[in-house]
């Protein structure tokens, strides 16, 4: 079956492609990666305090795996387009590695191994936020419109699901080797995940795609779509910015409760379960009827489970609110990678998502924030419930900013205008304005 695309093109939006045929080559390495990153992320404050960090260094420690990232957005998304997506990712298994043969390295002088271990942390930070766009981009170009909710779902579930697994593989390999155990298993890891996006094959953009993607600058991205930036953008550094907080304010809660840390650990495990299983459906909802039946409703549920937080007294309803928020957050999965890939242009894909990443970053960084600035004024009851206000500022801007049927396919019916048209934008496949 087919229908009429916006330039009178047949589209065929039957056509013959299963995410399977693309499962090892895309899901793979995200896996791998995402196993590597869960393996280390217990360790890192303690690798620190290990090399004679106190507590508030060793944080601040923790703290370069997100810096790296936000640093190296932009700069990502150029390497990306000038070299090509899967040329990025190698180099950024390349980084990783380099990064994390710093972290094993352990010098007598201890605030000289603090400095060089601080180091290979900042750039396994770097590095993800090159691999992480550079594979968005890669899926992009990949899969059919009418696929490209799923398949990016199905991307940030498949990283979730190697977190997920990587502190119990890490724990494992920490009982023979100690704390460098945690590190080994990321390697081995990275260097799997290198192997499969050696053996991925690289995209196929005629010389007219290749010569115009060379003139792209983030500066003239940021003008070009700045609309779209300051109006859908702002919605998206919302949404980041109440699942951000999200890890925090359950063992938060749970302490303010005078639960046991090993308490407020399995009910943070159980809502991270329901998230991680909520992904693909989550996906093949927001390609049947539209990115707004995922994108509003997960923002929605996220605002409400904050609002009941306060209102919990115990094990249960903890419990309970948290399975809410896990559900809340596991329903919106990939929504942020499809959003950036609906609206980013064909040329210059990679720098635009350069831009739409650190958006989602700086919301990252500011939600934890306002809890925190809020709680050391009222209190963490009402830091929570603000919380909570950004979610429905969420809900609402993104409500606004998405058309009704972004995305949305059906039978006889061609993909209608994403939320770049909606915006002022050009959509992706667009003629490029000069």
């Amino acid at each position: 079956m087919s229908a009429t695309g916006r330039r009178g093109k047949m589209v065929n939006v039957t056509e013959e492609f299963r995410l399977r045929q693309i499962a090892v080559a895309a899901y793979g390495p995200a896996t791998l990666f995402g196993l590597a990153e869960g393996a280390i992320f217990p360790v890192i404050a303690l690798s620190a305090i290990d090399r004679g960090a106190t507590t508030s260094v060793a944080a601040l420690v923790a703290a370069l795996i997100g810096i790296g990232s936000i640093a190296t957005n932009i700069p990502s998304g150029i390497l990306a387009t000038r070299i090509g997506e899967r040329r990025a990712m190698l180099v950024a298994a390349g980084i990783t590695i380099v990064g994390l043969a710093f972290c094993l390295i352990d010098l007598r002088d201890h605030e000289l191994s603090l400095l060089t271990y601080a180091f290979g942390v900042l750039l396994i930070g770097a590095a993800s936020s090159v691999y992480n766009l550079a594979r968005q981009s890669y899926l992009t170009e990949m899969v059919p419109p009418h696929m490209r909710a799923r398949a990016l779902s199905t991307l940030g579930g498949t990283m979730r699901i190697g977190v997920f697994l990587g502190p119990f593989i890490g724990a494992a390999a920490m009982h023979f080797w100690g704390l460098d155990g945690a590190y080994f298993v990321a390697l081995a890891a990275i260097v799997a995940a290198t192997v499969i996006v050696y053996r991925v094959p690289d995209l196929e953009l005629d010389e007219k795609r290749r010569s115009a993607a060379a003139a792209v600058t983030t500066v003239g991205i940021v003008k070009q779509y700045r609309r779209l930036f300051l109006t859908l953008g702002m919605g998206v550094l919302l949404l980041s910015a109440i699942r951000q907080t999200r890890q925090i304010v359950i063992p938060l809660w749970a302490a303010h409760l005078g639960l046991e840390p090993s308490v407020s650990s399995i009910i943070y495990g159980v809502a991270g379960a329901i998230d991680a299983l909520t992904f693909y459906p989550a996906g093949k909802v927001m390609d049947r009827y539209g990115r707004r039946w995922v994108a509003v409703p997960s923002t929605i549920v996220l605002g409400v489970s904050f609002a009941l937080m306060p209102l919990t007294h115990g094990v249960a309803t903890l419990a309970l609110v948290a399975m809410i928020m896990g559900f809340g957050n596991g329903i919106g999965s990939g929504i942020v990678m499809t959003l950036g890939a609906d609206t980013s242009p064909a040329v210059g894909r990679p720098t635009f998502l350069g831009v739409w990443r650190e958006l989602a970053d700086a919301g990252a960084g500011i939600g934890p924030v306002i809890l925190s600035a809020v709680t050391a004024v009222a209190g963490l009851a009402l830091g929570i419930e603000v919380s909570a206000v950004v979610g429905f500022g969420a809900a609402a801007a993104l409500w606004a900013w998405i058309p009704k049927n972004a995305g949305r396919v059906r039978a006889g019916v061609a993909p209608p205008p994403t939320a770049a048209r909606a915006a002022g934008a050009p959509l992706a496949g667009d003629s490029e304005p000069s």
